[in-house]
């Protein structure tokens, strides 16, 4: 960079990359650093990259329809030359079962009508209309498959779900990241890559820049922390950590790749499921494939990570269970003999919310705790993030009088001390990938 940059974004994942875009386009000069040596891949590109509207917080669900809208519109919003290789945005909606665990969906019913989101109520019936080799037996609570109980249906029935028609996946979250930087380069923004942060620099109160590992000193007068599941390790570089309620952590995740029944085109009928009754979310992968993830039953432990580079990539019995519980739905399914799928880390906040916010360090800034249910928002994240920072760089105290903000395009106010580093746990959370 020829000149020095007006801020830092460490992280150059799908947010990052967003705030990055979102940064330059208000006059920022940026400068992004990753240790990584590819744009967008860290925990973005073992992501699934769900695009969905239901969450349990109504803040949660405006802010996942604000994020929609970015995706629909993903190339006009992006500005890329038409020629570009642009991510896609299948949308092919999206399902959620109804049961007890969820309190058969009522406030995200709620939340989504007072929010104009379209919204379906599907019977048992609906379901097996469009997805056939669905079983509606129900199996709760989910289990392990060492559980003698395993695999026996309790005597109910699925009786229905939410289907959300705007909901869906993006193909390629790797390259949805490289997108937003290709685009923030349009606008003045630098990247530079294999480039890891060791040291934030601070002086009087105030962040100065940033040590890299080769010992080189850039400065700036902002650094925004979007490193994934490295959050908390830059954060304890700051000196922040103690001022915060809410701690983040790097959270070991697999997701089953398995093909779909024979005979079943499941890239033509399949979208995105998520049922509590097994606790596995799915969605459909190109080449007639399924994914399967877990959403976080109290029978399936946390993997919690020491670090975010000291973590077992190989798969466990954890991928089995997640591809024997989506077993039960489907009763048709294959179980492949090898695993297939991925083994990432999650940056998991205490009640899964992420934490959007300033710290007590002037011009240090952080975007942490979002692995897992945040994808979907990166680019509204992005101009959140832009506009605290505007704000708080311009002489405001978000701690005392938060920003409040007005989503651009279905123009609802959102107070951003919602996601505070020192909230209070927010009991209304999923506590889980759901958010």
């Amino acid at each position: 960079m020829s000149q020095q940059p007006d801020a830092i974004i460490i992280g150059t994942g799908v947010i990052g990359t967003a705030v990055a875009f979102e940064m330059a386009k208000a006059g920022w000069k940026t400068l992004s650093l990753d240790r990584n040596t590819r744009i967008g891949h860290g925990s973005t590109a073992g992501s699934c990259a769900i695009i969905r509207m239901h969450y349990s917080t109504f803040d949660g669900t405006a802010f996942a329809w604000e994020g929609y809208h970015y995706w629909r519109d993903w190339e006009s919003y992006l500005g890329l030359p038409a020629d570009a290789d642009l991510a896609k945005f299948k949308e092919c909606g999206c399902m959620v079962m109804r049961t007890a665990a969820n309190d058969y969906l009522h406030k995200h019913l709620a939340n989504s009508r007072d929010l104009g989101i379209p919204v379906e109520e599907w019977d048992g019936d609906a379901i097996r209309e469009r997805l056939p080799i669905y079983s509606l037996e129900s199996f709760a609570p989910p289990r392990r498959i060492d559980d003698p109980g395993f695999g026996t249906p309790n005597g109910g029935r699925i009786a229905g779900a939410l289907y959300w028609p705007n909901g869906g996946y993006v193909t390629d979250p790797s390259l949805s990241s490289q997108n937003l930087a290709d685009a923030a380069k349009l606008h003045g923004a630098e990247f530079r890559l294999g480039a890891e942060v060791v040291d934030i620099l601070k002086s009087d109160g105030r962040v100065t820049g940033v040590r890299l590992a080769s010992g080189e000193q850039i400065h700036a007068p902002v650094v925004v922390n979007v490193a994934g599941p490295a959050s908390a390790h830059i954060n304890g570089l700051a000196g922040v950590l103690e001022e915060m309620t809410i701690e983040t952590r790097p959270l070991r995740q697999e997701v089953a790749h398995v093909p779909a029944p024979q005979g079943c085109d499941f890239d033509e009928i399949g979208m995105v499921v998520s049922d509590s009754d097994i606790a596995c979310y799915i969605r459909p992968e190109h080449g007639n494939n399924i994914l399967i993830g877990s959403e976080d039953p109290p029978c399936d432990p946390h993997m919690w990570a020491e670090t975010d580079t000291d973590y077992a990539r190989d798969f466990t019995e954890q991928w089995s269970n997640q591809v024997m519980r989506y077993g039960q739905r489907v009763p048709s399914l294959g179980i492949p003999s090898q695993a297939r799928g991925v083994v990432d880390l999650y940056d998991a906040s205490t009640d899964w919310i992420p934490i959007y916010d300033k710290t007590s360090l002037g011009g240090y800034y952080m975007a942490c705790g979002s692995s897992g249910n945040q994808y979907k928002n990166a680019p509204i994240a992005g101009k959140m993030m832009a506009a605290l920072i505007g704000y708080c760089e311009g002489g405001a105290d978000h701690d005392a009088a938060p920003l409040h903000y007005t989503l651009p395009y279905i123009q609802r106010k959102v107070n951003v001390g919602f996601y505070s580093r020192q909230r209070e746990i927010n009991n209304e959370s999923s506590f889980s990938v759901l958010g």
